[in-house]
């Protein structure tokens, strides 16, 4: 793994903050760029950008400027940069018709691109279920990573991941659901292993079912379903245990990309989410306090 991916785990800050210092006159650093001179980053893990949001961030860029530097790499062709991380912050900026930004430029190869787009938006929680999955077949496919390494680059469990990747085998029309927003992570995965996963989607969208009611609609479409009763202890001890509390913790896992207990009764209760690194620690951190760690 490169130099780069060493740090992503830590986030972004610590990854940048674990460079070496810029010498006089050297072609890294930080900077003001003029924005024709920056190109999209064709890794980026991200192809759907929402219209009101980039609005409300032109806005705002308009009235006080770019507070936070985008990261970018010199490109092959001379004076011009491309993207690495903040592509959004690019594009409002050309909305709110600013000339130059500032820019953190840094030498990253393909690889290292790639990997800190990808946590980048991770960290943010900004990429859809289909984008993150693509994100990571692409360093598995593209670039030798294994699915376990892929994990520990962006603080996720290893079987969150398979269940990522698992997304991109389903049916085009219910893909199109997930990039819309119609359907979950949980909703997706629930109907994957269904004989009949469009017609299943199509249902779901149409009754607005929860992620619970997707998972017994696709029991009850398996072939066999109600004859066989040997489904196993683990599955028979979440059977025992209040449907709406299983359901949630798939939801919350979902979310943070670790495994989520709870435990309930008389009222009160805990919540107990699982790491097994000090990175995964860092990324629960982040998404509870909504800053960068």
């Amino acid at each position: 793994m490169n130099q780069q991916a060493r740090g992503l785990g830590r986030g972004l800050s610590a990854l940048l903050g674990d460079a070496p210092a810029v010498a006089a006159g050297s072609a890294e650093g930080v900077r003001e760029i003029d924005v024709a001179a920056i190109k999209p980053n064709p890794l980026q893990p991200r192809r759907i950008f929402s219209e009101d949001s980039l609005a409300e961030l032109a806005e705002s860029i308009g009235a006080r400027g770019v507070l936070q530097p985008i990261l970018v790499r010199p490109s092959a062709e001379a004076g011009q940069y491309e993207i690495v991380a903040g592509e959004r912050r690019w594009r409002a900026a050309q909305r709110a018709q600013l000339h130059r930004i500032p820019a953190i430029v840094r030498s990253f190869d393909e690889a290292g691109t790639a990997e800190v787009a990808l946590i980048e938006n991770v960290q943010r929680a900004d990429l859809g279920p289909l984008e993150e999955a693509d994100a990571y077949a692409a360093l598995v496919e593209r670039f030798g990573h294994k699915p376990e390494d892929v994990g520990k680059l962006v603080g996720k469990s290893r079987s969150h991941i398979a269940n990522l990747l698992r997304l991109r085998d389903l049916p085009e029309s219910v893909r199109t659901h997930l990039d819309a927003g119609t359907l979950s992570m949980g909703h997706a995965r629930a109907i994957a292993s269904a004989p009949d996963p469009e017609l299943l989607a199509e249902e779901i969208v149409k009754r607005g079912l929860s992620v619970r009611q997707a998972e017994a609609l696709a029991r009850r479409a398996k072939p066999g379903a109600g004859s066989d009763i040997a489904r196993g202890s683990a599955r028979l001890a979440a059977a025992a245990r209040d449907a709406d509390l299983v359901a949630l913790e798939r939801q919350l896992g979902d979310l943070l990309g670790l495994k989520v207990s709870i435990q309930h009764a008389a009222g009160a209760g805990q919540v107990a989410v699982h790491f097994s690194s000090l990175d995964q620690l860092d990324l629960i951190c982040q998404r509870l306090s909504g800053e960068p760690i």
